[in-house]
């Protein structure tokens, strides 16, 4: 209830904004509807994301399974596909800059213990 109300007010919003920039008028029923539609949208979405997961025999969705949910939108999947490598990137410099301090001696003492024990299981290989 608490999701759908959120929803509801999201699209009050929306709507709002768009009664200010294009001089129209919408209905409580028109919003009502509008959130109603939006939120059985968004549980077909989650479903398919699930059963796109599950198909991939996996517990978890992760990215792909997003992108091929927008597929029929070229404009959201370009979105989603920007938005996905942006976050990428930004992983890969945070695991840089965690492996470069590291390197560096910036480590707590369980992680140097960590990286001492690691150093000696790779030289017994």
């Amino acid at each position: 209830q608490r999701l759908k109300a959120a929803v509801h007010y999201t699209v009050g919003c929306l709507c709002q904004e768009v009664e200010e920039d294009k001089d129209v008028q919408f209905s409580k029923q028109i919003i009502a509807a509008i959130s109603e539609i939006t939120f059985r949208q968004c549980e077909i979405f989650a479903k398919d994301l699930e059963m796109f997961a599950r198909h991939a025999k996996r517990t978890t969705v992760n990215t792909e399974d997003v992108k091929l949910l927008a597929r029929r939108s070229n404009s959201l999947l370009k979105y989603i596909t920007q938005k996905s490598e942006e976050l990428a990137s930004s992983n890969m410099e945070q695991k840089k800059k965690k492996k470069s301090s590291a390197a560096k001696g910036g480590r707590t003492p369980g992680e140097q213990e960590t990286a001492v024990t690691e150093n000696e299981d790779s030289n017994m290989a």
